[in-house]
């Protein structure tokens, strides 16, 4: 039983790591990062095209997750067809190296929008538990906004009232704080497919099947054997993919990718995109 699991999950891994990407035309990348026993890192990669739909694009195994992991993760999806030649929404956390390995490989044609609900956490763990609350409605008041600068401004002033007490709590917020609103300065505030990619909860949702599955391992024995079980969960993610949230206006956002990418002919990505 065994052996044949063994080569059940072998022949899933190659069928999603060996994907031709060629044929998707995607408006949106999603990253996330798996950890498992302290050593390893698997980075998952889902893609939305243009009407909506959701697609597993791939993996990447390391020990951490660091830029070299990221940027080779990337590198694949480009080897196996995914276009980084036009401008792309790509949706993640506040992670530096997915950060950077981001601007390595599209450069600026990517517009990064960082999950609102990992700031929420990060800055709110850097509180006393008496002040969470009212923080914690303050980032909510913002990030409701429909209004681009009306939010920024809330949180900019968000970020003034801690600086004095808790300055730890205010650089969090103020870090990447353009990029948390990026939907917003897209013209999508407001819309139900702002409120779908301004968290990474879709890749987080596939993520929290593929820890499901992988729970029933009790000893990881090899990189190589994390990396089936997550192309296993991956794949069974994949068959209850529906439709995003919001793609009845994948328009609006095809046409602000559209005028952004207009705004960049001829700019290609150099040491300066990457942030230090």
């Amino acid at each position: 039983m065994s052996r044949r699991f063994v080569r059940g999950t072998r022949k899933k891994l190659a069928d999603l790591l060996e994907r031709d990407l060629s044929g998707l035309d995607l408006a949106v990348l999603m990253l996330d990062g798996v950890h498992y026993a302290g050593e390893h890192v698997i980075v998952v990669a889902v893609g939305v095209d243009r009407e909506g739909e959701k697609h597993a694009l791939g993996l990447w195994e390391g020990a951490t997750e660091t830029k070299a992991t990221c940027t080779a993760l990337l590198d694949d999806l480009e080897e196996r067809g995914l276009r980084t030649d036009q401008p792309i929404l790509v949706v993640m956390d506040g992670s530096k190296a997915l950060y950077r390995a981001v601007r390595t490989v599209f450069g600026k044609r990517a517009l990064i929008q960082r999950c609102q609900e990992h700031k929420k956490r990060n800055v709110l763990d850097a509180l006393p538990q008496s002040k969470r609350e009212s923080v914690k409605r303050a980032l909510s008041d913002a990030f409701k906004r429909e209004d681009h600068d009306r939010a920024k401004r809330l949180l900019e002033n968000l970020g003034r009232s801690l600086e004095e007490q808790h300055p730890g709590a205010a650089a969090s917020l103020r870090g990447g704080l353009e990029e948390l609103l990026t939907i917003k300065r897209l013209g999508l505030g407001g819309s139900l497919l702002e409120r779908t990619l301004s968290t990474t909860n879709v890749i987080e949702n596939l993520i929290g099947q593929v820890r499901q599955l992988s729970g029933r391992v009790k000893r990881w024995r090899s990189g190589q054997m994390i990396l089936r079980w997550s192309a296993a969960g991956v794949l069974e993610a994949e068959r209850g993919f529906r439709r995003l949230k919001g793609y009845r206006q994948m328009a609006k956002l095809l046409a602000a990718l559209e005028k952004h990418g207009a705004t960049l002919e001829g700019v290609f990505p150099d040491s300066s995109d990457v942030a230090a």
